[in-house]
């Protein structure tokens, strides 16, 4: 499904990560609405690195929506730990850089987290960057995931 962001970000939404290469920098993250810089030391060692070389993106998909389940707020409340998520994701599907987990509310069962995915031109990223502390939830549904338009 394509979506059209009404600030004139194009995003393609789909129900799972799709893998393969992208031209698209996988240096900056979208997640829910932190932006995160993956270019930066790595969020992980390198033993936990080879550990995570064996997680899918299934498994990912599950990861992201237990944690949000129980913290609907984990990219702001432990930004280290959602880093790690959005570092996972980008590693598993380069040509996703944004990501949006949304929790009804916290200690929800997981299935109820709507996962959603999209690929973002580097100058619309570099925006959202751009709005640090401003960004937040209603700003980047505008530009982006377009949930709250009626």
């Amino acid at each position: 499904m394509n979506g059209t962001a009404s600030d004139g970000a194009y995003c393609e939404l789909t129900d799972e990560l799709a893998s393969g290469q992208s031209s698209v920098s996988p240096m900056l993250f979208l997640l829910n609405d932190v932006v995160f810089d993956l270019a930066e030391a790595c969020p992980v060692t390198p033993a936990d690195a080879r550990r995570f070389e064996k997680l899918g993106l299934d498994y990912l998909l599950e990861l992201g929506c237990e944690l949000f389940a129980e913290d609907p707020l984990l990219h702001r409340n432990d930004p280290e730990r959602a880093r790690r998520l959005a570092w996972l994701i980008a590693e598993r599907s380069p040509d996703v850089n944004a990501a949006l987990f949304a929790a009804p509310a916290a200690a929800c069962n997981p299935d109820l987290v709507e996962p959603r995915f999209c690929t973002l031109p580097e100058q619309v990223m570099r925006q959202l960057q751009a709005k640090g502390r401003r960004l937040d939830a209603v700003s980047a549904d505008r530009a982006v995931w377009n949930r709250l338009a009626a």
